[in-house]
């Protein structure tokens, strides 16, 4: 397999090498949506999305590429963002590559290579580079890990590895090594003042795709060393930390190796998660993904969202009482309101999940990464492409908050043009730019289908032979899936077909007849045989309307329900009822037909769910009152997806709603 793999070495996760992963990551382009849902999200990344984040932070405005530019000499000026402000932009970076990648703009390589020439400017003579220590008097580099550093390099070893499998230049990709190779000498050796550095730990990824871009092994063990330091030294601050909270927030009060619980800053610890899958994927090691194991099963068993969503808190304590932000807090607490949910956060849920997918081959990983895609994550852009959230709750109820107090208009009643913390804007919409990058794995002997949606697939297999596929449907309005094999070898093989844990009662038939295979919610369904050009394989799934409600331990949905469609989580919001209605006064007759209707042009073309509500009229504003039977009146509407609410003004909102059932 190694000599063939090869092929498949310009992946977004380039693990055509790695020996402990089952499941292939296709070469970025083999795959492009061709119409429907993710290609018109494309289209519009492509179209909307990047030129308005560009004019945002190549100006005044986000003064990303200015803070390059000043680090260069060749601007007057103070760093402005936040330390980590250079890793938005490799993010924004990559975003665009992977559009370059699908269109081979050459506009879009142009502008790349003079952002990539300005850094190089700004890049000291022995590779480092971060603007904010390099503008900024008094500060020194590796001096605190507050200003955050590592995060930084991860993304820029990320995006700069990206920039090379898909341009095939080695202008970025140079910048990237020389600052590893820097890293690595200050590191590598166990200088007691930069153990404790780790903690945004974006680099252990980077190290590891470097890695694998590069063959030089001591990226990787750099990577792994890092992975080992962490929870080794006693949890107290000293001048390395002060400024920023310790302990559980940044996962090391317990090695990884002995963790079991997810604990602190999701987006720490889910960077740190996914960084230590790629390192096991590469070495093997069976403490690593036993510990990766159970903290997969505590992220997504026991403090994750109906929407996929996790980072339970904007402030909080862990288990072990340390002081936590932006996180994880204990199992089953899952407030709505108050639910941070940072969109980086929800995304970082999916990569996680797609590496331990890659590793495993098992199709529950897929159901989370489609589940953060449709619902937690997307619904951190407006439809228009300019404007975002970066915390995503449950629930919004108007002035219930002083959101007027946080400067950095991280938690907002609306969406906002422009987030001084920037983190999350680019993420997301690299996300969906390489989107198509995640529809297909390929196995020993087969494909796997991952994601659904209208497009091509042009590909070889891991032996070299020629596979090429196209998948027509009209998902996820519509639950039938298509899959036409175009071209392929003489002999058989397999492919893997995901069927949603949702999809109960799913079918699936090959040529019109119906195959002798299982098909599973929750599993890969397999079809091995000798295909040859021009066989179908048909899926159908069942879209009936579902009510979901959580488990007893969630004080906070208790006699709640939240309403999903396929992979769609759906919320009711304000503009759908009569006016100055409260969203709390708001229940769901439990009795009530749930219908579906497709709306083209409504909120860039969605399907609703129309309902009966209860509305309550009793109601005071005491803190408590006396109650007998409430007074309930009747209105029909409809509720919307998740992703598409706050998109017609400012509007209170919520996923989950108390049910009324007449038994």
């Amino acid at each position: 397999m190694s000599s063939t793999s090869n092929m498949h070495s310009n992946a977004i996760t380039n693990n055509s090498q790695s020996p402990f992963v089952k499941l292939k990551s296709i070469n970025f382009g083999d795959c492009s949506w061709t119409k429907g849902f993710w290609a018109e999200k494309v289209k519009s990344a492509g179209d909307k999305m990047l030129p308005y984040m560009g004019d945002l932070l190549c100006g005044d405005i986000g003064h990303g590429l200015n803070n390059f530019k000043i680090a260069a000499g060749e601007k007057e000026g103070e760093h402005k963002g936040f330390y980590w402000h250079d890793g938005d932009f490799y993010k924004f970076m990559e975003a665009k590559m992977y559009i370059y990648g699908l269109t081979k703009n050459e506009s879009l390589l142009k502008e790349l290579d003079e952002y990539i020439a300005v850094i190089g400017r700004a890049q000291e003579e022995d590779g480092y580079i971060h603007t904010h220590v390099q503008i900024t008097d008094g500060v020194d580099r590796f001096e605190n890990r507050k200003y955050h550093e590592m995060y930084n390099f991860g993304h820029l070893f990320i995006s700069a590895s990206v920039h090379f499998r898909i341009t095939g230049q080695r202008n970025f990709l140079d910048i990237a090594v020389k600052m590893a190779n820097l890293l690595h000498a200050y590191f590598m050796p166990d200088t007691k003042h930069y153990q404790r550095f780790g903690f945004n730990q974006t680099q252990i990824m980077g190290l590891v795709e470097l890695y694998r871009t590069t063959s030089d092994k001591k990226y990787l063990k750099l990577a792994e060393k890092f992975i080992n330091r962490r929870g080794t030294f006693e949890i107290k601050h000293d001048s390395t930390t002060i400024g920023y909270p310790i302990g559980d927030m940044v996962q090391e009060r317990t090695p990884l190796r002995e963790s079991e619980e997810a604990v602190g800053h999701a987006v720490l610890a889910l960077y740190y998660y996914a960084g230590a899958a790629d390192v096991y994927a590469e070495t093997g090691e069976k403490a690593l993904i036993d510990a990766l194991d159970k903290l997969w099963e505590n992220v997504t068993g026991k403090k994750m969202y109906v929407t996929g969503a996790v980072g339970q808190a904007h402030y909080g304590a862990s288990t072990s009482l340390d002081m936590i932000e932006e996180g994880f807090i204990d199992a089953y607490m899952m407030p709505n309101m108050t639910a941070y949910n940072e969109t980086c956060a929800n995304l970082c849920n999916a990569m996680f999940s797609s590496r331990m997918m890659s590793i495993h081959a098992e199709s529950r990983y897929a159901d989370i990464i489609e589940l953060v895609l449709y619902n937690s994550g997307l619904s951190g852009i407006g439809i228009d492409g300019e404007d975002y959230f970066y915390s995503n709750p449950l629930r919004m109820v108007n002035n219930s908050r002083n959101y007027d107090s946080h400067a950095d208009v991280t938690e907002s009643p609306v969406r906002q043009p422009y987030l001084e913390c920037f983190c999350c804007p680019p993420n997301l919409v690299r996300t969906i730019c390489k989107s198509s990058g995640w529809a297909y794995n390929l196995s020993e002997n087969g494909v796997a289908v991952v994601l659904f949606g209208a497009n091509n697939l042009d590909t070889t297999m891991l032996d070299g032979s020629i596979l090429k596929l196209s998948q027509d449907t009209e998902y996820p309005w519509k639950g039938l899936v298509k899959i036409t094999v175009d071209a392929c070898k003489k002999s058989e093989f397999d492919i893997k077909v995901r069927i949603p844990k949702w999809a109960v009662g799913s079918t699936m038939e090959v040529n019109g007849e119906a195959v002798n295979v299982d098909v599973i919610p929750g599993t890969f369904a397999n079809i091995n045989r000798i295909w040859k050009a021009g066989d179908t394989i048909v899926l159908y799934m069942p879209m009936e309307v579902t009510l979901i409600e959580g488990h007893n331990r969630i004080e906070e949905v208790r006699n709640q329900v939240a309403v999903k469609r396929g992979p769609i989580v759906y919320c009711i919001e304000t503009p759908d009822l009569p006016k100055g209605t409260s969203i709390l006064d708001v229940y769901l007759n439990g009795n009530t037909p749930l219908e579906v209707l497709h709306k083209p042009e409504f909120l860039g073309g969605v399907t609703t769910v129309n309902v009966e509500l209860l509305l309550r009229k009793d109601k005071n504003g005491d803190m408590y009152q006396t109650v007998t039977k409430p007074n309930f009146e009747p209105f029909k509407t409809q509720l919307v997806p998740y992703f598409a609410w706050s998109n017609r003004g400012q509007a209170e909102m919520t996923v989950f709603i108390p049910v009324i059932w007449d038994i």
